[in-house]
């Protein structure tokens, strides 16, 4: 079974925030709700100073936190290591929320989405919107995957600083790349080994 990951280098990425709209449409997210963006942060000291995007989403960990503390088991992994939620078991408890390290699940607080009927020429019952009151995040556009697809985030990237794929496929399978450039998961510490990597 394939397992999936994704690179993104942080020097190709312009902070245009295309991933982020493009996530939104696709999944047409509840209001004030991204699965992914753009983190902005200020290095140095002028007049030698530079801006520093950082792309965050779901990690898809090897070993998520995230997982083992839902009393419903609505969190899990499947076997091509994509962290999801199963929004008709999610009670909403917030545990799985509290446990991801990096910050990268919410609580749908407003269900009402930008397409005011809940639906876009993207949406299908696989990536519609989730209801109020449940956990949601990043799910690689797993409903795109399947089909042979990458992320839309990805598709969209006009420098392409993210690449999705296998870690061990058998063309340019992303293992080697993270290899020839070193890149790193965020917070090692956690212990959560994950599959979205950092070119710095």
């Amino acid at each position: 079974m394939a397992k999936y990951g994704m690179i993104v280098d942080i020097k190709k990425c312009i902070g245009c925030n295309a991933c982020t709209i493009a996530c939104k449409v696709e999944h047409n997210t509840p209001n004030e709700m991204h699965y992914t963006q753009v983190l902005e942060y200020e290095e140095g000291e002028f007049p030698n100073s530079k801006r520093t995007f950082l792309p965050a989403l779901c990690n898809h960990c090897e070993n998520p936190p995230c997982v083992p503390v839902c009393p419903t088991k609505a969190s899990y992994t499947r076997e091509d290591g994509i962290v999801l939620i199963d929004h008709d078991r999610c009670i909403g408890c917030g545990a799985c929320i509290l446990a991801c390290p990096y910050d990268q699940r919410a609580r749908v607080e407003d269900d009402r989405t930008v397409f005011h009927d809940g639906k876009t020429v993207f949406v299908n019952n696989a990536n519609a919107a989730p209801p109020k009151g449940v956990a949601a995040k990043c799910d690689f556009c797993y409903h795109r995957v399947d089909h042979g697809d990458v992320p839309a985030c990805v598709e969209t990237c006009p420098t392409t600083a993210r690449i999705f794929g296998e870690w061990d496929g058998a063309e340019k399978p992303l293992r080697e790349l993270a290899a020839k450039y070193e890149a790193k998961g965020l917070l090692p510490e956690k212990g959560t080994e994950p599959n979205v990597l950092y070119i710095e």
